[in-house]
């Protein structure tokens, strides 16, 4: 038993040796096209070092520039501006959003434009806008979310209202969850679907009883009995 044992490291050792010359020769071989790899994987990172330093970071600053120009006409209630500028320094959240479109500050000129258009009434514009924005924040992402959802609710599309305010429940957030189950809950009864509803409702009263929509759940749950 042991001298199999044995015969059989060293056919092992034998396979490693050969695998290790072979190896060997192609990388002789094969030099010029390893070296070019090498080069090539050099090349590409300080690039991405250079866009980094002297690409990105100087546009990051530029779009936050142009969001904080559109926030001061978004703080008036001015809508119109806000989205499409004053044709001087300030260009609005819709180009801002396109014009940025590769970083963060792009993105939030998306909350901000959905915002906009939800107030304006043009729902599915604010929905458009709405959905391409997302943040790891515990409190912008589910009320962005809960926002999208009521604007699919202006829109009649229940089936997305109920898909965004459960995304927004999901947060867990103490605030917006129980209001996000309640509109959930009560979009349900809306389409008829009273075990869904119900469902809704009851969560608000097991995960959220202190919250505002837990004081008066009990009667919207026989509502959906």
């Amino acid at each position: 038993m042991a001298k199999k044992i044995v015969k059989k490291e060293e056919e092992q050792l034998e396979n490693v040796g050969e695998a290790l010359s072979t190896t060997s020769q192609w990388v002789e071989e094969h030099q010029m096209l390893l070296s070019s790899i090498v080069l090539a994987i050099v090349i590409i990172v300080v690039g991405f070092m250079a866009v980094k330093n002297y690409v990105i970071a100087p546009k990051k600053v530029e779009a936050s520039n142009e969001n904080a120009k559109a926030v001061v006409y978004f703080m008036q209630g001015n809508w119109d501006t806000a989205l499409n500028g004053d044709d001087a320094e300030c260009i609005g959240f819709e180009a801002i959003a396109e014009k940025y479109a590769l970083y963060q500050q792009g993105e939030l000129a998306h909350l901000y434009a959905g915002i906009c258009y939800y107030q304006k009434g043009e729902y599915e514009e604010a929905a458009k806008h709405l959905k391409k924005f997302s943040a790891d924040d515990v409190m912008i992402d589910p009320a962005t979310k809960q926002l999208l959802g009521d604007a699919y609710v202006q829109l009649e599309e229940y089936n997305k209202a109920v898909n965004a305010y459960a995304g927004a429940a999901q947060s867990g957030n103490e605030l917006i969850a129980p209001m996000s189950l309640k509109k959930a809950g009560l979009v349900y009864l809306e389409m008829g679907n009273k075990k869904a509803a119900r469902k809704a409702f009851e969560k608000i009263k097991d995960l959220y009883p202190q919250s505002q929509e837990a004081q008066d759940i009990e009667k919207f749950i026989a509502l959906a009995e």
